[in-house]
This record gives C-alpha cells, sequence and structure tokens, in this order.
C-alpha cells in the first residue's frame, strides 16, 4: 500500500460494470483528481469492502463512488462504514433493467445518506461531476477548471443551436 493520497474512491459491485464506471474515471481524470478504482462486491465480499474503505480513508479520499446493479447495496454498505460522501449509481441489467438498482441506492435509511444518480451512463458521468463539485469547494484551481467546464458546455449547446439556424 502507498502513502499516495486519493481524493475519490470508485467501487463497482463487478467488473462488467466497468464500461459505465469508467465513465467516472474520465471525467475525474479530465479535471485532475486523483482517484482508486476497485470492484468488490457488498455481498461476495463485504469485509473486503470495508478493508479497502478504511485503506483509501488513510489515503486521504474525500469521497466514494460506489456502482452497483440489482440489489445495489454497494453503496449503502460504503455509506455505513464512512462519514464521507457517497455517491451512488445504479446499474441497468436485470429483470427490472435498472430500476431495482435505483431502488435499492435510493431508499436509505434515515441518518445513512448516499446521493444517487440516474442509470447508467449519465448517472455515472454526473456523480463524478458532483465530486468534482464537493472537492472544488476547497480547492480553487478546481473550482475555475469545474466552471471553464460549465462555461465550454453552454458554449457548446450555444454553438450547435447556431448552426443549425
Amino acid at each position: 500500500m502507498s502513502n499516495e493520497s486519493v481524493s475519490v474512491g470508485i467501487f463497482m459491485g463487478s467488473k462488467s460494470d466497468l464500461p459505465i464506471v469508467e465513465e467516472s474515471a474520465k471525467i475525474l481524470s479530465n479535471f485532475g483528481v486523483s482517484y482508486d478504482l476497485n470492484v468488490l462486491s457488498a455481498h461476495r465480499t463485504p469485509h473486503e469492502v470495508v478493508r479497502k474503505l478504511e485503506e483509501l480513508e488513510n489515503k486521504g479520499v474525500k469521497i466514494f463512488i460506489a456502482a452497483a446493479g440489482m440489489a445495489a447495496h454497494l453503496a449503502g454498505v460504503i455509506a455505513a462504514h464512512t462519514h464521507k460522501p457517497v455517491l451512488g449509481i445504479p446499474l441497468g441489467g436485470g429483470d427490472m433493467n435498472g430500476l431495482d438498482s435505483l431502488m435499492s441506492t435510493v431508499q436509505m435509511p434515515k441518518g445513512i445518506p448516499v446521493a444517487t444518480f440516474a442509470i447508467g451512463k449519465s448517472g455515472a458521468i454526473n456523480a463524478a461531476l458532483c465530486a468534482v463539485q464537493i472537492l472544488s469547494l476547497a480547492d480553487s484551481n478546481l473550482s475555475e477548471k469545474f466552471d471553464q467546464f460549465r462555461k465550454d458546455q453552454t458554449e457548446e449547446v450555444i454553438q450547435i443551436n447556431s448552426e443549425t439556424n
């Protein structure tokens, strides 16, 4: 285990979740935010989830992102073991195509919050952007980068609109 500082701990319940979770990693990388990516299951490796969570907290992690499908208990398990913000990404698939994951992630008992995002890729992108926003509260450089991102996003839409008229 290195002593390198990490800002965001990312957990996914299965290797098959990687194509969606990579969207979060891309956003964090684009903003220069360090992260640690892990495949660990709330049900199959619960002790390992807690061990890794504690390791990451020792590395300075400020926010956790958790992506899981079906029963989607990963974000809740992480939230139960940390006081840091937990951002949940429900994933599609299964018999209910992600609705089950959404409900499992969003229906946390009072006192154990998990911020929950859209199912799939949009949720992964927005969870990472939310992490950047939270981190930017204490980092003026990151805040400037986020402001520029929003300006660029606005300009992109305006440009598309002007090209179609």
